[in-house]
């Protein structure tokens, strides 16, 4: 089996199940020997942020000295970087061999696992195969019934913030999620919720009372930036004093309280992880494509915001790097992402707006998009062909001294990314 082959195998359209459940995905680790059960797990779930977060914990982690997994949905890039160790992708080779192992097992079953079973499969044998000392675990959809959720009580769980998102499988109401994602909350263990959202913190806090689990939430009001810049930004929290990220976002900073709360979990449960390893862990994590200025002239920033609360939340951390507005906006989206909501955010920001249609079987078209949005501003609006035209038509609408914000769904962050940088080199 090549490589190629063996992302054909794993993306094969007749695995994808709308049955949700765990029974397809502790069938086939069963069959595997269990490899979750040897693992230490931090298992993320969340509607935004849940990427950020596991990606600065998996960094402090790192500088510990910990062999630390990292398991993310979806990549940018490269399939690879959906399972990392030490913020190394696995390589083709391995994972060809890990599909060639587990092919068997799951062609044997009679109800075949889903896509995402199999990816979650395939990262619990890679990391235990590389003796992983823990693994940061994110959730791919909801929490109770994702096939992360065949753990044990991790070391600690922790639920980011919340909002309305993929209601068509968890429920059209913020109680509805947030019970879902309260599925990761196991008995006897640790919960850190990111909270601001009143509606769900009864609920978050009657499952980790149910399963007699300690509930912790950031004080934000210990939380203070220090000073911000294109390179990162500067913070203190809970007395701590000279932290720094490389994240741009405002939100950021709240993803950063959650990752230390997160830390101080693990060190009372006597994991070896100094000040110094924290500090250095928060500066040295990168996550692409979420808010991430790539290009000084012009200024371009690409995000992969993807529902109203992201877009809510890219549109402030817009207001604190932009404040004299004049963006003009790439935009493309999913439609069963609540575009209105989406676009809503952003139309007193913008100089202008370029739609295009992001490579998923789920999007708007760009022209419907645009069609959208001239209902909904006076500024000028086009719709692109291909994402290659998008972006040259929002270089030419900026200029070289604009500012363009790329962003509407992840799938096409890394594409986008791409193709500004082989125009702007």
């Amino acid at each position: 089996m090549t490589y190629e082959e063996a992302l054909i195998y794993i993306h094969s359209v007749i695995w994808r199940g709308k049955r949700l459940g765990l029974s397809r995905i502790c069938t086939l680790l069963s069959r595997m020997g269990n490899p979750e059960k040897e693992l230490k797990f931090v298992h993320i779930a969340g509607t935004n942020g849940k990427g950020s977060t596991a990606a600065m914990t998996a960094s402090v982690l790192q500088e510990a000295g910990y062999r630390t997994g990292l398991f993310i949905s979806p990549f940018i890039h490269c399939f690879n970087e959906r399972m990392q160790i030490n913020g190394c992708p696995i390589e083709d080779v391995e994972l060809v061999e890990l599909v060639e192992e587990i092919r068997p097992l799951a062609e044997a079953m009679e109800d075949k696992p889903t896509e995402f079973e199999l990816i979650t499969a395939l990262a619990f044998a890679y990391f235990r195969k590389n003796h992983c000392d823990i693994v940061v675990l994110e959730v791919g959809l909801g929490g109770k019934m994702d096939s992360t959720n065949v753990i044990g009580t991790p070391e600690a769980a922790v639920i980011t913030a919340l909002g309305l998102d993929h209601t068509k499988e968890l429920g059209d109401t913020i109680e509805e999620i947030a019970a879902a994602k309260a599925g990761i909350i196991k008995e006897n263990g640790t919960v850190v919720f990111y909270g601001q959202n009143a509606v769900a913190l009864p609920i978050i806090e009657e499952t980790a009372k149910r399963m007699h689990c300690k509930l912790l939430l950031p004080d934000y009001d210990s939380l203070h930036l220090e000073a911000r810049d294109a390179d990162g930004q500067r913070f203190s929290y809970g007395g701590r004093t000279g932290l720094r990220i490389r994240l741009l976002g405002t939100y950021q900073l709240y993803n950063a309280a959650v990752v230390i709360e997160t830390i101080q979990v693990l060190q009372r449960q006597g994991w070896n992880i100094s000040d110094v390893a924290l500090q250095k862990g928060l500066s040295a994590a990168r996550w692409t494509g979420r808010f991430e200025n790539i290009c000084s002239r012009p200024r371009i920033f690409v995000d992969g915001s993807h529902n109203p609360q992201g877009m809510q939340a890219t549109a402030a951390s817009l207001r604190a790097y932009v404040p004299q507005g004049g963006i003009t906006f790439l935009v493309g989206v999913l439609a069963d992402k609540d575009p209105a909501g989406m676009m809503g955010e952003l139309t007193g920001l913008a100089s202008s707006f370029i739609a295009v249609t992001p490579p998923s079987m789920r999007a708007m078209e760009a022209a419907e998009l645009a069609g959208l949005l001239r209902t909904m501003t006076d500024r000028p609006v086009q719709a692109a062909a291909s994402l290659e035209e998008g972006c040259a038509l929002a270089l030419k609408a900026a200029g070289p001294d604009g500012v363009i914000c790329a962003l509407g769904s992840l799938y096409m962050v890394g594409d986008l990314t791409r193709i500004f940088r082989e125009m702007t080199e």
